[in-house]
């Protein structure tokens, strides 16, 4: 557990981390995702925490890491979709959770854009509304959400940030 912000880095991952990386999916996510989507859905986000697919993004610099004594205590990725910029993943362990943590990966990834990127976007389940309650709050709202019928908790918010123009 942290004490201070000041015992936190913040970083750029490199390829050493993703073993960690991946480790720290398997630690956060099932039991992230269990009471939201069901224990099989929630294990089924794994997929997406490979070392094949953090290796790339790593390669690309898309991968940001903060870090405390060697322990991994957040992530963020960011990719495109459509064109555009978008935040695949912000993950922080939960009892590093309420010390900004979640608001300086968004930061840093924001940094790593690339020149000219007027908007953010996001995407989280409907029914994970800590992520709702954080996303609002860092001026990301709604622009569409894919429905899930069959688990209404399943359907994607999908969420935009305007981002401020550089400065020359």
């Amino acid at each position: 557990m942290i004490t201070s912000m000041t015992d936190v880095q913040f970083r750029p991952a490199t390829a050493t981390d993703i073993p960690a990386i991946v480790a720290f999916g398997e630690k956060v996510i099932p039991q992230h995702y269990a009471p939201i989507l069901g224990e099989k859905a929630a294990r089924a986000q794994l997929d997406w925490w490979t070392s094949e697919r953090f290796g790339a993004a790593i390669a690309a610099g898309r991968v940001q890491v903060a870090t405390a004594e060697e322990e991994l205590l957040g992530v963020v990725e960011t990719g495109t979709v459509a064109g555009e910029q978008v935040v695949w993943k912000l993950y922080v362990t939960p009892s590093a959770r309420g010390n900004g943590l979640g608001v300086k990966l968004i930061d840093l990834a924001i940094s790593s854009l690339p020149d000219k990127t007027d908007r953010l976007l996001t995407e989280h389940f409907a029914g994970n509304t800590e992520a709702a309650r954080f996303y609002e709050r860092e001026g990301f709202t709604i622009i569409s959400t894919d429905t899930n019928l069959a688990n209404p908790n399943a359907s994607v918010v999908w969420r935009c940030r305007e981002l401020p123009a550089p400065t020359i």
